[in-house]
C-alpha cells in the first residue's frame, strides 16, 4: 500500500493581523485593551486547525526592521504608515496565542514572511510534499502549482493554478511579470504608470514576460501604453525584482521540524480569560471547576426542613429558579436552587411531570418565611425575572442584594454578554451544563418541566453556585471601582420597581387595534398605487432588489452606499434621495406605516396576557451603554410621537375604568445637564430665567432679534442644540436640517461662539476620556472607551462622540431611575391610588384613580424636579389623560 504524501501548511500570519485588525478593530476586553486583531487572528487559526486538521505546520511572521528590497529600493514600503499604537500592543498576545496551540513561529531578519514561506514552500514539494499556503496575499499565489495552492480561510477559496489564471489572466509562472507591470500602490512598487491589471495580463498573455513586452515594443498598437511602457522601462524591471519571491531564505528550523507540539490548553484559558474571548473558552475542553459531589435533591418536607434552616444561618445564598418559558409573566414554576457555600447546592422540584416531588403548596409554606424575609440576604442572576415568577405564584422576594447580571453590566456596560454562562467562563473559567443538552433546541425542544429531576438537579444547583460564586467575584470589584453607591442605591432598589411595573402591565384597547389594523392597510394599499403610478410599473415595494432596481436603474438615482447584495435601500438613503424625487419620499411613508401595523397594531394584540388582559413589556437595565433603560416584548420606545399614525397607536393604551393616566416628562433635561456639566454662563442664565433656549440659539445663529425667529428656524437651532449632545458635526447638522456644508459649519461655529463653555467642555471631556480609558456621569456611572486613543481616526472620533453623548445622556438616565426610586416609595408611603407603569426616555406614567390624578401630577412634578440639585432648575411638564397620547 502507498504511503500517503506528507502535507505542510503555511500561513501568512502577518497578512492575517492587519486583516484582523481592519476587521474587528472596534474590539476590547473590560479592562479597555484592544483584542480585536488577536481575535481575528485566532478564528483564523481555529478555522484552519478544525477545517484542515494540519500535522506539519509553520505560522510565518515579518521580521522587525528593513529587508533586502529596501537595499534595491529605498522608497519599498516608504509610505506605509508606522503600526498603529493599538495593533503594536496585541502582536504579544498574537504570538503567545501561536505558541500555545503548539505551532512552529517563523520570523527571519531582512526577509519578509513571503520569502520564508516561498523557501519552505520550494522545498517542501521538492519532497513531493502536498504544500497549502495560507494567504489571501496575491503576491503569494506566485507559489501555486507543482503541488502548491493557496487557501484562504477568510473567504474559504482555494486557488489551483486555474483559479489564479482565472483571477489575473496569466498563470501563476507569470505573475511576477504582471505585478511589475501593474506595481502595487500599497508596498509603493512603482509599475508603469497607466497600465493596469487587464492591459497588464494582456500584454504578459501575448509576450510572456515583460522582456519579451520589450523585444515587441514596438508591434504595440496602443500609442499611449507604448510610450508609457518605454519611459518606464527600468520601473518595470525594477517592480518585478521587488515583487518576486526569494527562494533561498536562511531558515532557523528544517521543515522537518515543523510540526504541530501538543496544545496547550491551560496557556489558553490563561490567554482567552484575560481577553475575555468567550467563543473561544467554550471551544476548550471544560476546566471542571465545580465539584458536583455536594448536589442533591430535596425530596422529604424533613429535608427540605433542614435546608431551610442551613440557609437561615448563612449570612447570604443564591436562588435560582427553574421555569417553563423565559417569559416571567407566562412561565410556570419547576423547580427551586439554593446555594449558600461553595460546592454545596440544593434543588426543590415542584413541577415536573415525572419523578417524585413535594407538593407545591407544601414548598412554599416552607420556603415562603425564609424568602420574603428582608433580613436574609439572597443574590440572583437576572433577579427581576425570578421575582416576577415567585410574585405570580404569591411570594414576594425580599432582601436581595445582588444581581449578577447588573454588576458585570455595571462593570462593563459596553460588552454584550452578561448571561451566567458568559461570567461563569470570565469569572470561574466554567463551562457550564448548556441548556440544550437537556430540552433540546428546534422543534424537538421541550419544556423544562418534561426533564428527569435526575438530570435537572445537578443543572439547577450549578446555576444557583456559579451565581453565588460570581457574586463574591463581582461584587468586591463593584467597591474598588467606585461603583458600589450607583450599584446598591440606584440599580439594585430599581429592580423590585421594575418588578411591579411588569406585573401591573398596561391595558389595551383591542377592539380599536383591529379596526387600526383595517385603517393602515387601506393607506397602505392607497400608497402602494400611488407608487406603482409614480415608478410606472408594478413591483414588490418590500423587495429591496427590486426597489433599487426602480430607483437606481429605471429613475437613475444616486447613491454611494452599497450591501453585499447591490446598492442600499435603508432609511438613511431613502431620505438622502427624498430631497430628489417624489419616489423615495413615498416609500418612507409606506415603510412607516407598515411597520406601525405590523409591529404595533397587529402584534401587540396577540401580546395581550390571557389572564390579566394585559401588556407586559419587559424593562431591560442591562442593554444599553448609556445606563437607559429599555424596554422589550413590546419595545414601547419605538413608537413614533411625531407622527399622526403614531400617536393613534399610543391611543390604544388605556387605563382601567374609573382610573387615568398621570405622565410626566423632563423638558430638555439633556439640555440643562449639558448646561451644568459645562458650567456655560449663557446657558445657565437662559434656564434660571426661563427663557426658550432654541429661539435664542436661533436668535444668534440666525443673526436676527428673537421676534423675527421663524418657526422654522427654531427647529433647525433646536436640531442644533440637541445634536450637539450627540457630538454632531457639520456634515450630519447639514443632512438633518438641509443645507450645505460651508453653512452648517458657519451654524455651529456660531452657536460655539454664543456658548463658549460648552465648546471648552465638548473639547476637555475627550481629553480627560483619552486619559482615564472611560467616561462617567454625574451619578458616578462608568462607560470604558476603548477606542479613545485608537489610531485608527474613524473609530477615535466615534469614540469622542460616545464620550460625550455618554456624560450627558447616562445623567439623565441616573436621574430618571433616582426618580423612580423617590416616586414608588413615596406612593407606597402615602397610600396613594396609582401604580408606576411606564418609563420611556424622559417620561414617566402613572395609572392613577381619578380623584387622585392631580396629587398624582403634583407628586410627580415635585419629585421629578426636585431629585437632584443641579446649577441650573430642571423642569417638569405633567399632563392627566385617558389614553398615552392624550397625556402628551
Amino acid at each position: 500500500m502507498a504511503k500517503a504524501s506528507e502535507e505542510i501548511y503555511l500561513i501568512d500570519g502577518s497578512s492575517y493581523i492587519y486583516r484582523a485588525y481592519h476587521a474587528m478593530g472596534g474590539l476590547s476586553n473590560s479592562k479597555g485593551c484592544p483584542t480585536g486583531a488577536v481575535f481575528g487572528f485566532t478564528n483564523m487559526l481555529n478555522k484552519t486547525m478544525k477545517d484542515k486538521s494540519p500535522k506539519r505546520i509553520a505560522v510565518v511572521f515579518d521580521a522587525v526592521g528593513p529587508t533586502f528590497r529596501h537595499e534595491m529600493y529605498d522608497a519599498y514600503k516608504a509610505q506605509r504608515p508606522r503600526m498603529p499604537d493599538d495593533l503594536q500592543i496585541q502582536i504579544p498576545f498574537i504570538h503567545r496565542i501561536v505558541d500555545a496551540y503548539g505551532l512552529p513561529m517563523l520570523s527571519v531578519a531582512g526577509f519578509e514572511a513571503d520569502d520564508i514561506i516561498a523557501t519552505i514552500a520550494r522545498e517542501a514539494a521538492a519532497k513531493k510534499w502536498k504544500v497549502v499556503v495560507v494567504s489571501g496575499d496575491k503576491d503569494l499565489m506566485q507559489l501555486v502549482g507543482s503541488g502548491v495552492t493557496m487557501w484562504d480561510p477568510q473567504k474559504d477559496l482555494l486557488y489551483d493554478v486555474e483559479a489564479v489564471k482565472k483571477k489575473f489572466g496569466v498563470t501563476p509562472d507569470k505573475l511576477s511579470d504582471l505585478f511589475g507591470l501593474m506595481g502595487d500602490s500599497s508596498d509603493n512598487v512603482p509599475g508603469v504608470r497607466g497600465i493596469g491589471p487587464k492591459t497588464a495580463a494582456t500584454l504578459i498573455d501575448e509576450y510572456a514576460c515583460i522582456e519579451g513586452v520589450y523585444e515587441n515594443l514596438e508591434a504595440i498598437t496602443q500609442k499611449k501604453v507604448r510610450e508609457n511602457l518605454r519611459v518606464n522601462k527600468e520601473n518595470a524591471l525594477l517592480s518585478r525584482n521587488l515583487v518576486t519571491l526569494f527562494y533561498e531564505t536562511p531558515l532557523q528550523k528544517s521543515i522537518e521540524d515543523l510540526v504541530i507540539v501538543g496544545r496547550k490548553d491551560e496557556e489558553l484559558h490563561e490567554l482567552f480569560k484575560e481577553l475575555e474571548f468567550k467563543k473561544f473558552l467554550d471551544e476548550l475542553p471544560p476546566r471542571q471547576n465545580l465539584d458536583f459531589s455536594g448536589y442533591c435533591v430535596i425530596d422529604t418536607i424533613e429535608h427540605l426542613e433542614k435546608w431551610v434552616n442551613k440557609l437561615r444561618k448563612f449570612s447570604i445564598f443564591a436562588v435560582d429558579l427553574e421555569t417553563t418559558s423565559t417569559e416571567a409573566m407566562r412561565a410556570d414554576l419547576v423547580g427551586l436552587s439554593f446555594c449558600g457555600e461553595d460546592g454545596q447546592a440544593c434543588y426543590v422540584p415542584v413541577g415536573h411531570t415525572c419523578g417524585s416531588q413535594l407538593s407545591k403548596d407544601d414548598v412554599f409554606t416552607m420556603v415562603r418565611p425564609l424568602l420574603e424575609d428582608e433580613s436574609i440576604k439572597k443574590i440572583g442572576q437576572n433577579i427581576k425575572y425570578d421575582t416576577l415568577v415567585l410574585q405570580r405564584e404569591g411570594i414576594r422576594l425580599r432582601g436581595v442584594v445582588c444581581d449578577t447580571m447588573i454588576a458585570s453590566y455595571l462593570l462593563d456596560p459596553t460588552r454584550r454578554g452578561h448571561s451566567l454562562e458568559d461570567l461563569a467562563q470570565i469569572c470561574l473559567e466554567h463551562k457550564m451544563i448548556p441548556i440544550v443538552d437537556l430540552i433540546g433546541k428546534g422543534k424537538t425542544q421541550s419544556l423544562f418541566s418534561a426533564v428527569d429531576i435526575a438530570q435537572a438537579y445537578t443543572y439547577a444547583c450549578e446555576d444557583a453556585e456559579v451565581t453565588f460564586r460570581v457574586a463574591n467575584i463581582l461584587c468586591p470589584r463593584l467597591e474598588t471601582e467606585g461603583l458600589a453607591e450607583l450599584y446598591y442605591n440606584i440599580e439594585m432598589p430599581l429592580v423590585p420597581i421594575l418588578v411591579d411595573m411588569e406585573m401591573k402591565g398596561m391595558r389595551v384597547d383591542t377592539e380599536y387595534l383591529r379596526s387600526l389594523s383595517t385603517e393602515f392597510a387601506q393607506v397602505l394599499e392607497t400608497i402602494e398605487a400611488e407608487i406603482h403610478s409614480i415608478s410606472g410599473e408594478c413591483f414588490n415595494i418590500n423587495s429591496p432588489k427590486q426597489l433599487g432596481e426602480v430607483l437606481f436603474n429605471k429613475l437613475g438615482l444616486k447613491t454611494r452606499k452599497k450591501t453585499k447584495t447591490g446598492l442600499s435601500t435603508s432609511i438613511e438613503v431613502l431620505e438622502d434621495l427624498a430631497h430628489e424625487h417624489e419616489l423615495p419620499r413615498k416609500i418612507l411613508d409606506y415603510r412607516s406605516i407598515f411597520k406601525l401595523k405590523s409591529t404595533y397594531a397587529d402584534a401587540l394584540v396577540a401580546l395581550v396576557h390571557p389572564q390579566t388582559g394585559r401588556i407586559h413589556t419587559s424593562y431591560n437595565q442591562a442593554v444599553a451603554a448609556t445606563g437607559r433603560l429599555s424596554s422589550s416584548d413590546p419595545n414601547l420606545q419605538n413608537i413614533p410621537i411625531r407622527t399622526t399614525e403614531g400617536r393613534k397607536i399610543r391611543r390604544a393604551f388605556i387605563p382601567e375604568d374609573g382610573y387615568v393616566f398621570v405622565a410626566a416628562d423632563y423638558s430638555q433635561i439633556e439640555l440643562r445637564i449639558m448646561a451644568h456639566v459645562s458650567g456655560d454662563e449663557r446657558l445657565l442664565e437662559a434656564f434660571s430665567q426661563g427663557e426658550d433656549i432654541h429661539a435664542i440659539t436661533a436668535s444668534s445663529v440666525f443673526g436676527l432679534p428673537s421676534a423675527l425667529v421663524t418657526d422654522e428656524m427654531r427647529r433647525k437651532a433646536k436640531a442644533i442644540n440637541f445634536g450637539i449632545i450627540y457630538g454632531m458635526g457639520a456634515f450630519k447638522l447639514s443632512n438633518q436640517i438641509n443645507v450645505e456644508m460651508k453653512l452648517a459649519k458657519r451654524y455651529l461655529e456660531d452657536y460655539y461662539a454664543l456658548y463658549s463653555g460648552v465648546k471648552k467642555y465638548m473639547d476637555e471631556i475627550p481629553i480627560q476620556a483619552a486619559r482615564n480609558g472611560y467616561v462617567t456621569t454625574i451619578l458616578g456611572r462608568k462607560r470604558p472607551l476603548p477606542d479613545i486613543n485608537s489610531s485608527n481616526r474613524i473609530a477615535q472620533q466615534a469614540a469622542r462622540r460616545v464620550a460625550i453623548n455618554t456624560t450627558i445622556q447616562g445623567s439623565a438616565a441616573d436621574l430618571m431611575k433616582l426618580a423612580m426610586i423617590k416616586i414608588h416609595k413615596n406612593i407606597e408611603d402615602s397610600g396613594l391610588p396609582a401604580k408606576m407603569i411606564l418609563q420611556v426616555h424622559d417620561e414617566l406614567m402613572l395609572e392613577v384613580r381619578k380623584e387622585a390624578a392631580y396629587e398624582a401630577a403634583e407628586l410627580l412634578k415635585r419629585e421629578m424636579e426636585e431629585v437632584y440639585k443641579l446649577s441650573t432648575p430642571l423642569k417638569v411638564d405633567a399632563h392627566i389623560g385617558v389614553n398615552w397620547d392624550e397625556v402628551h
